[in-house]
Order: structure tokens, then C-alpha cells, then sequence
């Protein structure tokens, strides 16, 4: 519930999502309104009917938070889609927690129900930014638009994590987005959580990064504030759309073009995959005792489906029993130092 298109492309998500995991022991639990959701399973021609018994199931919520509610106000309420669903993953009874709904009531009930993992102060919200030539992984971009020097520090350490485990490199490298490369470039907190980072073992530090660093292919994972970050990740949302636009008209200008194109379509389309947010899913929120996985509002079948997907690798790969082992390991490291 609380997508912009209703619960018919999250439906079908999970359906798709389902048809190319038959292998795979994945179920799914739609959470919502049934009156809504269960005319659309019953009219899918997806999955056969015994599969969709066995891998399915609907868990009623009388409540929907809308775009429009105020995170602290939604929270409270106790039977909304994203309240049932985050209490279903806190009992164990489910593995993960997606939603296309309000952002900051994901956010906020998330800590409610969830609870941050030991020592982590601030989740963050990661989101993947296609490079030139694989990922960058950018956090936070959204969840925290102040930030101290200590909370950038962790973003970096839980993104590296991530990156590490979910898209499988060892030691991705970890850049700090600023206005300058050198260390003393960028606010007094940029400055101090450089120095955080640069001392901070169990990651590859690169040093400051600028912003036309982000697509390039130079850096996996780039720690910013959520203020700067949304921006980032807004801007980048409008580079596809702009590039086909010019594409479009470029194409409309001579017969020779639309030859041209004809010819490079299938190199095209694979570019516009490529710059498609819905091909990566949705945004990890990194810090929660829990995978919690924020989709954009206007997801397609597509965009939820891989989602999903993130989701069940983030379970598989036990991205959160990693940042816990190495939060607790700085934990320990502090208490000692105290003593």
C-alpha cells in the first residue's frame, strides 16, 4: 500500500519476482488492504494457482499511510501496511520488509519496531547509482540531513559492508564527497570524519571525493549527508530522461540518424536499462535490526520485483550479522580505551 499506482504493480512485482525464483524456496507476504490485492492474484496468469497458494499469502492491514501523512503522526498508528508488515519481520515471521510508501514513516516505524543495531547511532539510506562501468553505492541519501563527523564515519563502514557482501567485491573502495579531494577541503565535520575515515581500518579509503566522481567508475562507495545525497540522488533520476529526450531529437533531425539508431538499438537499449532506477530495485536502510528495503513511490512491476531480489541477497548474505560483528568489535575497542 502507499505506492502511486496501487497495489497492482506491487502485485505483479511479487508475481514476477516468484516466476524467476521457482527454484528457490522465496515466499511472499503482501500486506494491505485484501479487498484490494486479492482480486489482482486471482485474476494473474503468472503462476499457476497451486503456486501462488503455496508461496503467497495476504496479511490484512485495515490502514494506509499516505505521501501526504506526517512521519511522526503515522507511526503512532498501529494497524497501517507499513506497521503489520515491520511487526511481522520483528516476531521472525518474516525475513525482509519492502514498501513504496511514505519514506520518513518507513523510516520512523522502522525504528520503532526494529530498533537500531548495537552501536550503530543513525541508519542510513543507501542508494545505487549506475557508474561507467558497474555500481556506486551512495549513502545517506535521505535519511539524515545533519550529520556529525562520527555519523559519517559508520555510513561509511555500513556501506562497505554492503557493498562487500550484496555485490560481492573485497574492500570496495570508500570515497567522502566534498568540494575538493584534499583533506582539508569541504565543512569542519567533512574535515573531521576524513580524518575518522582515513584511521578506520576495516575500509579502503580513498580520501575526499567530488561530485564528478560519483559515475565515474573511481569509487564503490561515496559517504555523504542526507541533504547533499537526496539532491544527488534527484539529479541523477533526471540524467536518463534527458539523455533519451536529446537522443529523441537528435534521431527526428535526418533520415540517417533513424537509420543510425536502428542499427544501435539493441547497444542503446541496454544503455537505457542501465540508467533505470527500477533496475536496481530499491534503497537498503542500513543500521535497523532488521532488511528494510524503500522503494520509490512510482515502482513498476520491474523495480519491485528487483527489490525483492536485494532484499533476499541482503538476508542471504547476512549484510546485518556483518555490521553487527564489526560494530561490536569498535565497541569493545572503545571500552578498552576508556579503561
Amino acid at each position: 500500500m502507499g505506492g502511486d499506482h496501487g497495489v497492482t504493480p506491487i502485485v505483479e512485482g511479487a508475481l514476477a519476482a516468484l516466476h524467476e525464483s521457482l527454484n528457490s524456496p522465496l515466499q511472499i507476504v503482501l500486506v494491505g488492504d485484501r479487498a484490494q490485492i486479492q482480486p489482482v492474484l486471482d485474476h494473474q496468469s503468472t503462476l499457476s494457482a497451486a503456486v501462488v497458494k503455496q508461496r503467497i499469502r495476504v496479511e490484512h492491514a485495515d490502514d494506509e499511510v499516505t505521501m501526504d501523512d506526517k512521519a511522526t503522526e503515522a507511526v503512532r498508528r498501529t494497524n497501517t501496511s507499513i506497521a503489520v508488515g515491520l511487526k511481522l519481520h520483528h516476531e521472525g515471521k518474516v525475513d525482509g520488509f519492502i514498501s513504496t510508501g511514505n519514506t520518513g514513516a518507513v523510516m520512523a516505524s522502522s525504528l520503532r519496531h526494529l530498533a537500531r543495531l548495537p552501536g550503530v547511532i543513525r541508519p542510513a539510506i543507501a542508494s545505487l547509482f549506475p557508474n561507467q562501468k558497474t555500481v556506486t553505492l551512495v549513502l545517506d541519501v535521505g535519511a539524515n540531513t545533519e550529520c556529525k563527523p562520527q555519523h559519517l564515519h559508520q555510513f561509511a563502514v555500513m556501506g562497505s559492508l554492503f557493498y562487500q557482501y550484496v555485490l560481492k567485491k573485497e574492500k570496495p573502495s570508500v570515497g567522502l564527497l566534498s568540494i575538493g579531494e584534499e583533506p582539508t577541503k569541504g565543512t569542519e565535520s567533512v574535515q573531521a570524519a576524513n580524518r575518522l575515515l582515513a584511521a578506520e581500518p576495516g575500509i579502503h579509503f580513498i580520501g575526499n571525493i567530488e561530485g564528478r566522481d560519483v559515475l565515474s567508475s573511481h569509487v564503490d562507495v561515496v559517504v555523504t549527508d542526507g541533504y547533499v545525497g537526496n539532491i544527488l540522488l534527484k539529479f541523477a533520476e533526471s540524467v536518463g530522461p534527458l539523455l533519451e529526450a536529446k537522443l529523441r531529437h537528435q534521431i527526428n533531425t535526418n533520415i540517417f540518424s533513424k537509420i543510425g539508431v536502428f542499427m544501435l538499438r539493441p547497444f542503446l537499449r541496454r544503455t537505457r536499462n542501465s540508467l533505470d532506477y527500477a533496475e536496481y530495485g530499491g534503497a537498503p536502510l542500513l543500521g535497523v535490526d532488521g532488511v528494510v528495503v524503500i522503494c520509490h513511490g512510482k515502482s513498476g512491476v520491474k523495480a519491485i520485483k528487483n527489490a525483492i531480489f536485494e532484499a533476499e541477497r541482503c538476508v542471504r548474505q547476512n549484510v546485518n550479522g556483518h555490521i553487527k560483528e564489526q560494530f561490536e568489535k569498535v565497541l569493545a575497542s572503545e571500552a578498552t580505551a576508556a579503561v
